[in-house]
């Protein structure tokens, strides 16, 4: 991880010069740290560091003995005491108490921050985690142009529509739900998280009381027994619907019908259930086997001023008040006139792609997914869309075929994976030649990557846009605008 520049922190002359705050599961014990080993059994070694800057990912920055430690929870200008664990070349710190504090160091909100891991940066303030967004994608995106400011969030919290819930045993055989922690399979017992929707973490606790009340039992990793692994939540923030997916192991529900009516009635607000059986000894959260247990299977939502159909599997944005801002500035960007032909890469279920046929003369969607595919067509017809086209393949493939017979397009938007575009896909574009490319990225690392393949076959940069999609976190959205000159 490349080195960052203090980002102007200064130390707070309110605070106390020394705090006895420790910091992190490996620091609640003192009587080990005495004996020079953590929790996890490591040996370690007790340093006092000054923090110099930040990493991408929010990590602190600091110097021991010649070499580079990055350390969670740590912020410029901050002296700190750290345990520094060491094997080999390799060294890993972790905050044990900060000595000096920085004026924008905050006490986290959520109850669970320093075990949980899915936010990284609630001991900043707000407008220290925009600032540090915006200078991440600034420093990034050195090599083209000087990005806009950063689109933030007016509620940071409670904006995610998408929640997940495992559950499991504790070391007293109850039953426990939350997240996993980070780099393991343990589970954190979790009631609320502040970026999850509220009514997604009410529904895991009914669910989580059933089970403690029946004998519905949380599936066990490591003896294979047990029924339910997951709980996912959708939620339309805008239509109030509500999806419920419950991951099981095996397809036997029992209790089926007495589950599904308990839950409907502590939460007349859900519109549809269903089971998902994943077999398969794996991370990945939903299996290949869904039934409906009630409603349609599906949820609706208005994104854009259009209507979209959500199925258990489908890829939606997270955050769906910053999505508006974002997809406004990317529409932006494209510079639609209702002349243009737009490829619309990646498109999943034709969120942005619809979104832009409203100014554009015609719009075609290519995607890998099959289902989604589906999704984006029926997407297309809820909303009486005349002028989009949605294609099952690869896009690249897609748009070296449209080069070879002499079709043109006036505009290309891509929104790739985190680990962006691979050069078969770049190269495509530029063969196709298209006057603008507008880039959507929740990666700016890998955006700039292949912003210098562009740049590099004759497109130029010609605006990036941060976005704030996911607030309390290090990730930041960016939108470049790249231009074809004349």
């Amino acid at each position: 991880m490349s080195k960052r520049k203090s980002l102007g922190y200064k130390k707070s002359k309110n605070k106390p010069k020394r705090s006895e705050k420790l910091y992190g599961k490996q620091n609640q014990s003192r009587n080990n740290e005495s004996k020079g080993k953590s929790q996890h059994g490591k040996k370690s070694v007790t340093a006092e560091v000054t923090c110099s800057g930040l990493t991408n990912e929010g990590k602190g920055i600091a110097e021991w003995k010649g070499k580079q430690l990055e350390v969670p929870l740590l912020l410029p200008g901050e002296k700190a005491e750290v345990n520094v664990f060491q094997k080999g070349r390799f060294v890993h710190a972790e905050l044990k108490r900060v000595i000096t504090s920085a004026e924008e160091r905050v006490d986290p909100p959520c109850p669970y921050y320093y075990e949980c891991g899915g936010c990284q940066l609630q001991h900043m303030s707000n407008q220290a985690q925009s600032r540090f967004k915006q200078e991440t994608v600034e420093t990034l995106m050195k090599p083209f142009v000087k990005p806009e400011s950063i689109m933030t969030m007016d509620h940071p919290y409670d904006y995610r529509n998408k929640n997940h819930t495992t559950f499991g045993l504790n070391h007293k055989r109850q039953v426990i739900g939350g997240l996993y922690g980070p780099h393991t399979h343990e589970i954190i017992p979790i009631d609320k998280c502040l970026i999850h929707d509220p009514k997604a973490d009410e529904i895991a606790g009914t669910i989580k009381d059933y089970m403690k009340n029946t004998k519905m039992q949380p599936y066990n990793e490591d003896t294979g027994r047990g029924f339910l692994r997951h709980v996912l939540i959708k939620v339309g923030k805008v239509s109030g619907e509500v999806m419920v997916v419950l991951v099981a192991a095996s397809s036997e529900f029992k209790g089926k019908k007495n589950f599904v009516k308990t839950l409907r009635k502590a939460h007349p607000e859900i519109t549809t259930m269903l089971l998902n059986v994943n077999k398969r000894d794996t991370s990945i959260v939903l299996g290949n086997q869904e039934d409906v247990l009630f409603g349609k299977g599906t949820i609706t939502d208005t994104l854009c001023g259009l209507k979209f159909e959500i199925s258990a599997k489908s890829f939606y944005q997270i955050n769906p008040v910053q999505t508006e801002k974002l997809y406004g500035k990317a529409i932006e960007m494209a510079g639609l006139t209702g002349n243009e032909t737009v490829i619309d890469a990646y498109c999943g279920i034709g969120t942005i792609g619809l979104v832009a046929s409203q100014k554009a003369r015609k719009v075609i969607g290519v995607e890998m997914n099959k289902d989604a595919v589906k999704d984006a067509i029926r997407n297309s017809k809820r909303n009486g869309v005349k002028n989009a086209r949605f294609y099952q393949g690869d896009a690249g493939e897609f748009m070296v075929e449209m080069a070879e017979r002499g079709d043109k397009a006036h505009v290309v938007i891509m929104d790739p994976p985190r680990s962006g575009s691979d050069e078969a896909f770049l190269s495509s574009v530029v063969k196709l030649k298209p006057k603008r490319v507008v880039y959507v990225s929740c990666n700016p690392e890998t955006q700039v990557r292949d912003l210098k393949y562009l740049v590099k076959n004759g497109y130029e940069v010609e605006g990036i846009q941060p976005v704030d999609m996911f607030p309390q976190t290090y990730h930041v959205e960016s939108v470049a605008k790249l231009v074809l000159p004349e």
